[in-house]
Order: structure tokens, then C-alpha cells, then sequence
């Protein structure tokens, strides 16, 4: 198990350092030159519960000053061969010959009970952490997503009115891309994870209640990572 760091996400292939959706990251030219010549996977960060921040700094066209707030927190190193204490170790041991400031190898911990588990998600919680990554350590790398690793976090839930719909894109052009939603203090915002294909198709409707999960609030009141659930039933 290791910590989930709440920052950006940052996979780099050995050249370029780029988001999970493939487009590329204006980090500064001396916080590149740091990072090793063999793809790593990890998270831009700087501190518990300062993604807003962080998320400010990384999606710069121009990086500024506030890259130095940085660190490179690295979960995986893949094309590498072994589990993943082996694929690792290739970081670590590049790290001994190049030290860099920047960059952090996330410490994973060997699950010896369910006991020690929760403990130590309760201890990351309560530091304003946001949750565990549960992984295998015997299996080779795998592309894309994977059954051998697990994110463990707290959701919250509330319910919020229907007061518009954005249009889809992509594969979901022509369909329903988001449903905006009105809480009771009349913060608006958009719900577009969870929802089924029946749902795209035929959205609720103006005006009903729909029930959605998300695991905490921005600094402005509104839930980040909103997961639509279910419309709430009439009573």
C-alpha cells in the first residue's frame, strides 16, 4: 500500500512529460532536466489537501516561479521487468548516481494485516490525506488500467437539482455530455462521470433531485469530482 497523493497526475516517456489524457505539461526546462531519461509515472505535488493549487501551477502555458512548490512523487517506472519493488529499484538506483530534488520515490508499505491497513488509511485521513493505493507487488507492468491496483478513499454524498445539460463531445457528440446541477446554497456545477449510456440518451429531467457521491469541497463551496448515482425518487 502507499499513500494517494491528491496532485496531477504526470507521466513521462523519457522526453516529454505530459497529463493522463496525452497532452503535454509546460513544466520549466531545469525542473525537465532533473527527471531521468527512462519513462516514470507519478504525481506533481506539494502538499496534503493543496490541489487547487497545484492544479493552478501545472496547467500554465507559461510556468512561473511556483514550479519550485513542485516535487515529482513517482508510483511507477514502467517498460521496466519484475514487480513493482524491482521496477522501483531501477529509480533508485538512478537516483543514487543522479540525486535530484525534485523527484520522490512514494513509499509502499507491505500489508501485513487488515488492522495495519486501516490504521494506517485513518492516520492519512485524518492528516487531510486522501486515501490508499492497494496494489500487487508480484505482477510485471501493465498498460492502461489494472485489477492489481486498487484506490481506496472516502466518498461523501448529497443531492442537487437538474438546471441544465451540457452537450457531449467525442464519442458522446450528440448525446449528453454533463448535467448541471444547483446546490441548496445555489452553487452550480457539472456532474459528468458516472452516467450510464440510458442516461446520455435520456437525461433526468429539469428540475428533479438527482443523488451524486464526490470526496470533498473546493475552497469555493463546490464538490470536487462529482460521480453521478441515481435520480432521487419522488416522496
Amino acid at each position: 500500500m502507499s499513500e494517494k497523493l491528491d496532485g496531477v497526475r504526470g507521466v513521462w516517456d523519457g522526453h516529454v512529460l505530459r497529463f493522463r489524457s496525452g497532452r503535454k505539461i509546460h513544466a520549466p526546462k531545469w525542473f525537465l532536466e532533473q527527471l531521468p531519461p527512462f519513462a516514470v509515472d507519478g504525481e506533481l505535488w506539494t502538499k496534503r489537501d493543496d490541489f487547487e493549487n497545484i492544479s493552478s501551477i501545472v496547467r500554465q502555458k507559461t510556468p512561473d516561479y511556483r514550479w519550485h512548490q513542485i516535487t515529482y512523487n513517482v508510483f511507477e517506472v514502467p517498460n521496466q521487468p519484475g514487480g513493482l519493488v524491482d521496477r522501483l529499484a531501477v529509480l533508485k538506483r538512478y537516483l543514487k548516481q543522479r540525486p535530484s530534488r525534485i523527484i520522490q520515490i512514494i513509499s509502499q508499505t507491505r500489508i501485513e494485516s487488515e488492522q495495519q491497513f486501516k490504521s494506517r488509511l485513518r492516520e492519512v485521513l485524518t492528516q487531510k490525506g486522501e486515501g490508499l493505493v492497494v496494489r500487487r507487488g508480484d505482477v510485471p507492468y501493465e498498460v492502461g488500467r489494472s485489477n492489481d491496483a486498487l484506490k481506496v478513499k472516502p466518498f461523501k454524498d448529497d443531492e442537487c437539482e437538474v438546471v441544465g445539460y451540457k452537450p457531449g463531445t467525442g464519442k458522446y457528440k450528440g448525446e449528453l455530455g454533463a448535467i448541471q446541477c444547483r446546490l441548496k446554497n445555489g452553487r452550480e456545477f457539472y456532474i459528468g462521470s458516472g452516467l450510464k449510456d440510458i442516461d446520455r440518451v435520456s437525461p433526468p429531467k429539469l428540475g428533479q433531485k438527482i443523488t451524486f457521491k464526490y470526496q470533498k469541497l473546493t475552497m469555493h463551496g463546490v464538490p470536487r469530482h462529482p460521480v453521478f448515482l441515481r435520480v432521487r425518487p419522488v416522496e
